[in-house]
């Protein structure tokens, strides 16, 4: 267990920036930085980081968080994990409390299966220069690709011995049990008993999260048998997924941020290989096909992707499938095409490097060009077949969500074509109708699907017995009025509690001897004093919590809550509203105030003001609520006594809201 005093170093040594910026893209906008968020698909950035109360918040999709909850959510790391994350990143050494036997035994399998992956990359790499074999076979090979051992290292690749359950006997002299190993995949179990290690006689290459965890493996051969598969991959698990991640990822994140650009490569060998010519923002798709959320994490870091493929058929055929989803996606599209027979690495291998980047730059094509062209060349003046060309470059314009990016195909296609740009335009148009009605139809399938079905209606109820009157519905008060809701007063009201709650502002007041003076209170003090004095509560709940939490430490002489409190509060709606109110996705630009020659006062300059007009304003909207229902209540009020009580009170209330009015320098009608 890692001790308090070791968190607060944590905490305090953390950059939130810093630590998101390393799986988001950021850019600063005024105090904040801003990006896409990597919680759910969009285009237009909502997702904020505040470096200056160290939260992240997005707009969009509602997730909140500190830099801990960040890596628990995106990373799926437990508590001690992330903070053991921030340790390393941040060079602290971690101070732990001896864990008693059951803390122990209360283990998650997860953590066995990150230890288990780590344990067996460390092993297969020292193999491979530690082992006879291992350097005979596995590193021999990985020199003969022209691999360096910096770059052998960086990818952390290894070799697993061909010897039925080498690594399996390892592990399990170790301790890892052979449900941890099974699970993994790296073991495989038979019926009747036996076992073997599912990568023997492989190459080993790494497959790490984001954040450089291992997840699972892809095994190369390196057997000439036509039977033997020449590659094997982990299968899924509680930690792997190989439709969300992709190869090389966490070497080339930073690269691909720098270059605002990824290269999309088909296989391991080809990642490695680019990065080893010094084009190091190169990833692939994990033994699968390109998939939608493969795609959105590159996104997370550009939007600008170069599809690689060899140039035969199959290479051309993986091209054209691949980019209709980057496509749907807002990926904008190139493809560069290697010559028949050659791939990234065999031309790296063959030519080198300097001449593997000029050639990529050389060659790169905007991909509708490139399926236009491609597309064209069986055509051979057939009208028919040009006909089937249009409606195809159509259906792929189709896909790109830009209105004026698909403008822009438009016209470059109809020139390579030579057809109008109208002709092009009006079949456009009416493929990505037809596009919208299956999109809603099939929304609409799918929400019957989800609908569950009415119960069968009930027999209806016998009627009453004559000589029973009616039981008549008692009269509910009618809903509140909008000109009455004081949803933004509580709103403001919270956020002066949350941001501002610990500063001092000086308040008037009579010392001992009833001479006037004026005394330093928090804002919190001064907003809990007035609320609870007169008995007031909040209509919005998650609003009367966050008060509760304020009235209480103020009360019981407690630290207020801060923005890590909020942060880790496993109360979802508490943490989202308080997050949501600490953090303005909007801020008035200071350029915009300089060529304006406009002096905008900040709220800390009126701070005392701002908490008492919001206090008075809540006041007003309560009476007001109670001046309603007072009315409400008189004209279904038939007792003579009744009726004159509640005169009264409403001439109590009207005393007090105009009481209240003149404090606030309002007209009483």
């Amino acid at each position: 267990m890692i001790n308090k005093d070791t968190i607060d170093r944590i905490m305090d040594a953390t950059r939130i920036e810093e630590v998101i910026g390393e799986f988001v893209s950021l850019k600063k906008r005024g105090a904040n930085h801003i990006g896409c968020c990597p919680f759910h698909n969009e285009k237009t950035p909502s997702f904020y980081v505040s470096p200056s109360k160290g939260i992240f918040k997005c707009f969009g999709c509602g997730k909140s968080g500190n830099a801990v909850g960040f890596l628990m959510d995106h990373e799926h790391y437990t508590y001690p994990e992330a903070l053991r994350w921030l340790a390393e990143k941040y060079h602290i050494t971690i101070e732990e409390e001896k864990l008693t036997e059951e803390q122990k035994e209360k283990q998650t399998e997860r953590d066995g299966l990150f230890h288990v992956s780590e344990f067996a990359q460390k092993y297969f790499a020292d193999l491979l220069y530690n082992n006879e074999m291992g350097r005979a076979v596995g590193l021999s090979y990985f020199h003969q690709r022209g691999m360096s051992d910096e770059i052998i290292k960086s990818f952390g690749l290894g070799y697993c011995l061909d010897e039925w359950d080498n690594f399996t006997k390892h592990a399990r002299q170790n301790g890892y049990s052979d449900a941890v190993l099974e699970k993994t995949g790296l073991t495989i179990f038979k019926e009747e008993g036996r076992c073997f290690d599912r990568f023997k006689g492989r190459v080993m290459f790494p497959i790490y999260s984001i954040s450089g965890r291992v997840l699972g493996f892809s095994g190369r051969t390196l057997s000439k048998e036509k039977q033997v598969a020449k590659y094997v991959n982990s299968p899924d698990s509680d930690i792997y997924d190989k439709s969300h991640t992709l190869y090389g990822l966490f070497q080339a994140r930073n690269a691909i941020s720098r270059a605002d650009k990824c290269y999309l490569v088909e296989g391991n060998v080809d990642v490695v290989s680019m990065h080893q010519s010094g084009v190091c923002n190169t990833v692939a798709s994990c033994g699968t096909s390109l998939t939608v959320e493969q795609i959105r994490l590159i996104k997370r870091y550009t939007p600008n992707v170069t599809v690689l493929y060899d140039g035969d058929a199959a290479g051309i055929k993986a091209a054209l499938r691949a980019v209709g989803l980057l496509f749907e996606e807002g990926m904008h599209v190139r493809v560069v095409l290697f010559p028949d027979g050659e791939d990234p690495d065999s031309y790296a291998q063959k030519y080198g490097s300097t001449q593997l980047q000029e050639y990529l730059r050389d060659h790169e094509e905007n991909f509708v060009n490139f399926k236009t062209r491609v597309l064209l060349e069986d055509v051979q003046n057939d009208p028919i077949r040009k006909a089937e060309v249009l409606k195809e470059m159509v259906r792929t314009i189709a896909l790109v969500p830009d209105m004026i990016e698909r403008q822009e195909y438009v016209k470059q296609t109809a020139f390579r074509l030579n057809v109008s740009e109208n002709i092009l335009t009006q079949e456009l148009a009416k493929t990505l109708a037809s596009n919208a009605q299956k999109a809603w139809k099939e929304e609409q399938r799918r929400n019957a699907a989800t609908t569950p079905v009415p119960p069968e209606v009930a027999e209806p109820e016998p009627l009453p017995d004559e000589t029973t009157p009616a039981p008549q519905p008692s009269p509910q008060p009618p809903p509140q009025s909008a000109s009455n809701n004081a949803e933004a007063q509580e709103r403001q009201l919270v956020r002066l509690l949350i941001n501002h709650g610990e500063r001092e502002v000086q308040q008037d007041a009579v010392d001992d001897a009833g001479n006037p003076c004026t005394i330093a209170l928090r804002v919190a003090e001064i907003i809990v004093d007035e609320i609870t004095s007169n008995e007031l509560t909040f209509n919005n709940p998650v609003y009367q919590q966050i008060f509760n939490l304020y009235r209480d430490a103020v009360q019981q002489g407690t630290p207020l809550p801060d923005a890590n409190y909020f942060a880790m509060s496993a109360d979802s709606a508490l943490r989202n509203t308080a997050l949501t109110l600490m953090l303005n996705p909007y801020s008035i630009s200071p350029l915009w105030m300089d060529r304006k020659n406009v002096s905008v006062p900040s709220l800390l300059t009126h701070l005392r003001r701002e908490t008492e007009e919001t206090i008075l304003s809540f006041k007003q909207k309560k009476l007001d609520q109670q001046l309603e229902k007072n009315a409400f209540e008189l004209r279904s009020c038939t007792d003579p006594d009744d009726i004159l009580i509640l005169m009264a009170q409403r001439k109590q209330l009207a005393q007090l809201r105009q009481a209240v009015c003149q404090q606030l320098n309002r007209v009483i009608v």
